[in-house]
C-alpha cells in the first residue's frame, strides 16, 4: 500500500484509496486495475473489493510517519478526484500533505473538471505538485483546466501517448513526463510524436522526462532518445523551502 515505488519518476507511493474505474482512453490497459486483480487473488486484505473505490482510513497518516523526505506519488492505485470519493476525504488528504511539508507529493488525475472545482479548497502548499494525464488530443483541455489552479508545480503525463499532441500548450508548465504503453495489448509510440514534445519543452522551459518507448518487451526498449536520456525533474521540490 505504500513504501519503495518502482515508479521512475517518483520514490514512494501512498494509497490510503484504491480502485477506480475506466475514464478515457490512456485506461484501456490500466497497470492498477491489472495489479489489483492479482492481489485480490493472492488475499491481499486491500484488495478484497478488488479494483472498487475503497478509502483505507488507516493509512491517511502514513505520510507522517516517514521522517526521510521523499517524493511521493498519491494514489497510484486509484484517482484522488474520483467521482466516488468524497469532497471531505479529499481534502483531508491534502491537509496530511500541508502537514507534511517535508515530503514532495505528486498528485496525478485525469479528472481535472473536479479538480478545478476543488482546487479553491486546496492549501497549494510548494510541497505539493499537480498533475493531469494527456494521452491524447482529446485530453489536451485537462492541461488547460490543471492551469486554473493555484498548484506551484504543475505538471503533465503523456503516459501512454497514444497520438501526437503538438497543439498542447506548456506555458506555465514545470515538468512533462512522456512515455509509451507496455505489456500485452499495447499500442505504438511513434517518435515524431516523443521529438515533437522534447522540443515543445525546450522551448517553454519546461522539465522533459521521457520514461520509456514502452511495447510488450518494453524493458528492453529503453528510454535513449536521439542517443540521450532526458529524465529531468523541476528546479523546486520541497526541500527547497
Amino acid at each position: 500500500m505504500s513504501g519503495i515505488s518502482k515508479i521512475e519518476w517518483t520514490e514512494a507511493t501512498w494509497n490510503p484509496i484504491t480502485g477506480c474505474t475506466k475514464y478515457s482512453a490512456g485506461c484501456e490497459h490500466c497497470y492498477a486495475a491489472t495489479m489489483a486483480k492479482r492481489l485480490k487473488a493472492m488475499g491481499n486484505i486491500r484488495y478484497v473489493n478488488g479494483f472498487n473505490v475503497t478509502i483505507h482510513k488507516d493509512l491517511f497518516l502514513r505520510p507522517l510517519e516517514w521522517k526521510k523526505p521523499k517524493m511521493i506519488f498519491v494514489n497510484s492505485m486509484s484517482d484522488l478526484f474520483h467521482e466516488q470519493i468524497p469532497e471531505e476525504i479529499i481534502l483531508e488528504l491534502f491537509d496530511v500533505m500541508n502537514k507534511a511539508k517535508w515530503h514532495t507529493f505528486q498528485v496525478l488525475t485525469k479528472r481535472s473538471d473536479r479538480l478545478v472545482e476543488l482546487a479553491p479548497k486546496i492549501n497549494w502548499t510548494p510541497n505539493i505538485w499537480m498533475g493531469v494525464s494527456v494521452e491524447n488530443r482529446r485530453a489536451i483541455p485537462r492541461c488547460e483546466a490543471l492551469k486554473q489552479t493555484g498548484a506551484q508545480t504543475k505538471f503533465i503525463s503523456a503516459e501512454p501517448l497514444l497520438e501526437s499532441i503538438k497543439d498542447i500548450d506548456l506555458d506555465g508548465i514545470d515538468w512533462l513526463i512522456v512515455g509509451g504503453e507496455s505489456g500485452a495489448g499495447c499500442r505504438p509510440l511513434e517518435k515524431e510524436w516523443v521529438v515533437e514534445l522534447r522540443d515543445k519543452a525546450q522551448d517553454s522551459n519546461t522539465a522533459f522526462f521521457f520514461k520509456q518507448w514502452g511495447g510488450f518487451h518494453h524493458s528492453q526498449s529503453g528510454s535513449e532518445l536521439d542517443g540521450q536520456h532526458y529524465k529531468e525533474y523541476p528546479a523546486i521540490r520541497c526541500s527547497d523551502f
